[in-house]
């Protein structure tokens, strides 16, 4: 097969060839006319630094912005800011997160608009083609640049800090390059993208789990009619009705169900996951503008022959996003914590309680229910938004911040919990179906079920069901492409 390429061009980047590019499953190409670009700006932006005051090239940053930088000073002065905002901490990012990052910082340059030397994002290109990756720290952000990642990016470039992998030889970093380079969000998006991709295939995944409880309890077809979606047709709701649909084979509603009304983990499931389709859906669209977005303040204009000083740093949009996802995605996993709770129900399923297969007194799956509560917990806290807070730094000149780099990990961090309270459900599902020796049809469930009895301990005995969580969660991905 043929190797993946992703091309550069500061117009095209989309989130899934991040994580491609993340995940070492493409090579990079920068595209030539983008250096073309980036050499233009940088010309035009030292020609007006020579007549005009400029934000960060004959200036300091911050509250210093009217502080002149004196003509003696300037030969360094590049190489100063950086060693000056290179004050990250926390542990090391990892390489995936530190590729993705690399990447979508190379795709902003490739705009021509950062002003920045076009040898900066020669070099970027030649780290990712070479596998080289600066050491880069975790904590320094609060959603108005990720200025001591790149920071210690652009001083890894000039040769004074150390790569975490391999290594390139040094480059210049010319007075105006410093805040040219570190100008951008492109951490904080990184894992943004990251966890964007992540959730899509995850939530995908999750129609699977919730299709084969519903088969394990017997659900009514009516909840899923496709004239109860046209009656209110949200789209992520009408795409999760048909999704559960298409998975169980259900061509029009000819009977009724078991139960005159289900509970809501089966009848509200595309009235709660439709938002979560929806909220990722709309911070995939944010994060594809900001990837192939000119960020960098001032930023340049070859075009209009000018240089505008500006607020493109604040990123709110993709705050509010990231604050929607994981409101969403605390819904969607309340609602796999109650189908927990009716699979372990003999007046649900028919079955022993807690699915016990042994003498009376048998606790079955029984500890599952705590382990996806303990995650529900995590997921809760992970979801209060960071969007109401803010902070007021650089001697009050800077008064808000969207604190998106927070919300970034906290989405991560509740993507690793909703997976597992989802993988509790599958592993208390498929038991619940072995126990029913259910009947499906060729249908998509059917080879959902097949491939999770494959990876899924047939024991039911009580055991320690600690492998049986980790298999299903390892399996969630897969689930997403039937």
């Amino acid at each position: 097969m043929a190797e993946a390429v992703v091309r550069v061009d500061g117009r095209a980047l989309t989130c899934a060839e991040v994580a491609l590019v993340a995940d070492g499953q493409a090579r990079v190409e920068l595209d030539y006319e983008a250096v073309s670009r980036a050499e233009q700006s940088w010309q035009l932006a030292g020609d007006l630094a020579t007549r005009r005051h400029v934000y960060g090239r004959t200036t300091g940053v911050g509250a210093n912005r009217d502080e002149a930088v004196p003509a003696e000073a300037a030969g360094d002065y590049g190489l100063r800011l950086l060693r000056s905002h290179a004050g990250g901490g926390g542990s090391p990012l990892p390489a995936p997160h530190v590729r993705a990052m690399l990447l979508i910082r190379l795709n902003q340059l490739a705009t021509g608009r950062s002003g920045a030397h076009p040898r900066l994002p020669t070099a970027l290109a030649q780290a990712l083609a070479d596998g080289a990756l600066p050491l880069v720290h975790r904590f320094g952000a609060i959603g108005t640049g990720d200025l001591t990642a790149l920071a210690e990016t652009g001083l890894a470039l000039a040769g004074e800090r150390p790569w975490a992998v391999g290594h390139l030889p040094a480059i210049p970093i010319d007075t105006g390059d410093a805040l040219a380079f570190m100008s951008s969000n492109a951490a904080t998006l990184a894992e943004s993208a990251l966890v964007c991709v992540g959730l899509d295939r995850l939530l995908r995944a999750s129609h699977c789990v919730a299709a084969l409880s519903y088969v394990a309890l017997d659900g009514s077809p009516e909840a899923y009619a496709t004239p109860v979606h046209e009656a209110r047709p949200h789209p992520g709701q009408v795409e999760c009705a048909a999704e559960i649909r298409r998975l169980l084979g259900m061509h029009g509603v000819t009977k009724p169900g078991s139960r005159l009304q289900d509970p809501y983990g089966l009848r509200a499931f595309p009235q709660v996951q439709g938002p979560a389709l929806d909220t990722r859906r709309y911070l995939e669209q944010v994060l594809e503008i900001e990837i192939n977005a000119s960020a960098e303040n001032p930023m340049v204009s070859v075009a209009d022959g000018n240089v505008f000083h500006h607020a493109h740093f604040h990123t709110a949009y993709l705050a509010l996003a990231l604050d929607q996802v994981r409101s969403a995605l605390h819904s969607v996993a309340e609602l796999s914590a109650a189908r927990l709770g009716d699979l372990v129900e003999p007046a649900f399923t028919g079955l022993s309680p807690f699915l016990a297969a042994g003498p009376p007194g048998s606790s079955g799956v029984m500890i599952l229910e705590y382990v996806a509560h303990d995650m529900l917990t995590q997921l809760r806290q992970a979801a209060l938004p960071v969007s109401l807070g803010t902070a007021v730094v650089s001697r009050g000149m800077e008064d808000h911040a969207s604190f998106s780099t927070q919300a970034a990990r906290q989405t991560a961090a509740a993507a690793d919990a909703y997976q597992q309270v989802l993988a509790c459900e599958l592993v208390a599902a498929v038991r619940a179906l072995r126990m029913r020796h259910a009947e499906m049809l060729d249908i998509p469930a059917r080879t959902a079920f097949d491939q999770a009895c494959a990876v899924l301990d047939a024991d039911l005995s009580d055991r320690s069901l600690t492998a049986d969580v980790q298999a299903a969660a390892d399996l969630l991905p897969s689930l997403a492409d039937l």
